[in-house]
């Protein structure tokens, strides 16, 4: 593990190839009951003060890649507010301790992103808690994979469309009034919005919406000054494989048989996408999808 994301070294050993051993939970998992337990930096991440003063809303943000960008973007300077199902308490207390030990704030603010209610209650206690809202990550997402389509349910289908779409829709549409000029939105995508899983038909739909609707918004809000991007993750070591994820027979060999760098990520690789697409530092940059997938072509 580098000591900080600014060391130099060769990325293939970067971070160690993990072999998990076959284990799941009941959705939605508990990071801190996976072995090896994913990293989200925080013993590496290293701030630079280059959000400071903003005010973020993530969902997502009690593990894996939601979790990594909201200890990133405190070490960079910015208050977090937290979106996270109440299941997932003990795992987001883990990420507040960080975020206060950085001398940020952080909202906690449980709940289920398939009520619209819920949404806009989120972007409601966002601003509040903060005194404003600048910065909307979405990253929260279901995922389960199903081996046929005669498996795969309307309903299963359904949710992790309100989960993944729908939701990322109703947040966006409740913060707008509150976003000013400089303000940033970052959807979240995936590999699979261009290389679909076939045991992951419904997860793969959403994150090709996800892509499409967010460069569409991206044309839309840039005469407002308010940027839209997206970061497509590749493999990444994180709640969603324990939880029904992925085929869990396959976890011994996740990421390292797909990958071109033969490892799965950690979140905490995942986090600086977020950082440079929320900074000043992308100004110009708009409507574009930051593939970070260790190597893996996409068009």
């Amino acid at each position: 593990m580098p000591t900080d994301q600014y060391e130099f070294g060769d990325p293939t050993t970067r971070y160690p190839v993990i072999s998990p051993p076959v284990q799941q939970q009941p959705e939605p998992g508990l990071q801190s009951q996976m072995t090896p337990v994913p990293d989200l930096g925080e013993d590496s991440y290293r701030g630079s003060g280059r959000l400071t003063g903003r005010k973020a809303l993530i969902t997502g943000a009690d593990s894996g890649i939601g979790a990594a960008v909201a200890i990133a973007f405190a070490r960079e300077g910015a208050d977090v507010t937290l979106s996270y199902l109440p299941a997932e308490e003990s795992d987001a207390r883990h990420v507040i301790e960080v975020i206060e030990a950085a001398g940020r704030k952080a909202i906690a603010v449980p709940g289920d992103l398939t009520s619209r209610e819920y949404c806009r209650e989120l972007v409601a206690a966002a601003v509040e808690g903060m005194g404003g809202l600048d910065t909307v990550v979405n990253v929260a997402g279901k995922q389960v994979w199903q081996p046929t389509l005669d498996d795969l349910s309307e309903d299963q289908f359904e949710e992790t469309f309100r989960t993944n779409v729908f939701a990322m829709f109703s947040i966006v549409k409740a913060a707008l009034p509150h976003l000013r000029p400089g303000s940033t939105i970052i959807n979240t995508a995936s590999l699979e919005a261009y290389v679909p899983a076939p045991d992951r038909l419904d997860y793969a739909s959403t994150k090709g919406a996800i892509n499409n609707l967010s460069k569409g918004l991206a044309q839309q809000l840039i005469p407002k000054g308010i940027r839209v991007n997206v970061v497509a993750p590749g493999p990444t070591w994180t709640a969603l494989q324990v939880s029904r994820g992925v085929d869990p027979e396959t976890l011994p060999d996740f990421g390292s048989s797909e990958s071109p760098m033969g490892r799965a990520a950690q979140p905490a690789e995942l986090a600086p996408a977020y950082v440079f697409l929320a900074s000043a530092e992308s100004s110009f940059v708009v409507g574009d999808t930051l593939n970070v997938n260790g190597g893996m072509v996409t068009p």
